[in-house]
C-alpha cells in the first residue's frame, strides 16, 4: 500500500487539482489529510468536493473548526476575513462535511501504528516545527508515527522512538518554496518521500483578487512564506 499524507490545502483547488494528479502517478491507495482544508482561498466547495470524491482520511484543523463555529477569536485579521468570506460562499453539502470532520485520528500505516493531529497530541493548535518534534510527542500519542500540520513546513524526523512527519502545505506553503507540498508513504519501505509539486501559481493568485479576498493572500502564494 501507499499513502499520500497531505495537509492544509486552503481551499486551493489550483494546487490540489496538481497534487492529485501527482498522487495519481504515484499510485497512491489512500489519501490522508491532517486538516484545513478550507480557509484563506476561494474554493471551499471543489476542494471539500474532490476529498469527498476520493474518500479521504481527513480531520479538522482550526480553519475548519473556525468555519463551522463561526469563532475567529485566535486568528489574525487575514485569517479572519477569509474565514468570513468562506461562510457566505460555501455550500450546505461542504459545511455538512466539514461538521462531520473528527479533531484526531488513529491509523493503521500497514502494520504500524499511526496517529493523526492538526497541531500536537496535547494541542489541537500547538505548532510543531522539526525542532520541536521529539520523543514525548510520540509516547503521548501512543502511535509509531506521528503526522501534524498546522505549520506548513515539512520535515520527516527519524528518532529512536518513531517517526514524526509534517507534509507541509497543498495550498500555501511557507518555507520558502512556492510548489505545493505532500508526502508519499511506502509501507513495505517504512519510507517517507517529500513531493513538491508546481501549479499555476499566478491563476490561484487572481482568483484571490477575483473573489474579494486581501490581496496578499495572493501574494504570499508567489513566494512561499
Amino acid at each position: 500500500m501507499r499513502y499520500a499524507i497531505m495537509s492544509d490545502v486552503h481551499a486551493n483547488i489550483h494546487a490540489l487539482e496538481r497534487v492529485m494528479q501527482d498522487v495519481d502517478t504515484q499510485g497512491a491507495d489512500v489519501i490522508i489529510c491532517a486538516g484545513d482544508l478550507v480557509g484563506y482561498y476561494p474554493f471551499p466547495n471543489e476542494v471539500v468536493d474532490e476529498m469527498r470524491k476520493r474518500n479521504a482520511i481527513c480531520i479538522a484543523g482550526n480553519h475548519d473548526r473556525a468555519c463551522v463555529n463561526l469563532d475567529t477569536f485566535n486568528m489574525n485579521p487575514l485569517a479572519a476575513s477569509a474565514i468570513f468570506w468562506t461562510v457566505k460562499h460555501i455550500s450546505d453539502a461542504s459545511m455538512a462535511y466539514l461538521r462531520r470532520l473528527r479533531p484526531r485520528a488513529t491509523l493503521n500505516l500497514g502494520g504500524t501504528a499511526a496517529a493523526m493531529f492538526h497541531g500536537s497530541p496535547s494541542n489541537d493548535d500547538e505548532y510543531v516545527f522539526e525542532e520541536d518534534a521529539n520523543a514525548d510527542l510520540i509516547q503521548l500519542a501512543k502511535a509509531q508515527i506521528v503526522i501534524s500540520g498546522h505549520t506548513h513546513v515539512p520535515y520527516v524526523k527519524r528518532i529512536p522512538e518513531g517517526v514524526l512527519v509534517n507534509p507541509g502545505s497543498v495550498g500555501q506553503p511557507r518555507d520558502g518554496d512556492p510548489r505545493a507540498s505532500y508526502l508519499i508513504y511506502e509501507e513495505r519501505e517504512q519510507d517517507f518521500v517529500l513531493r513538491r509539486i508546481e501549479y499555476p501559481v499566478e491563476e490561484a493568485a487572481k482568483a484571490v483578487a477575483s473573489a474579494g479576498l486581501p490581496d496578499y493572500l495572493g501574494a504570499r502564494l508567489m513566494s512561499g512564506i
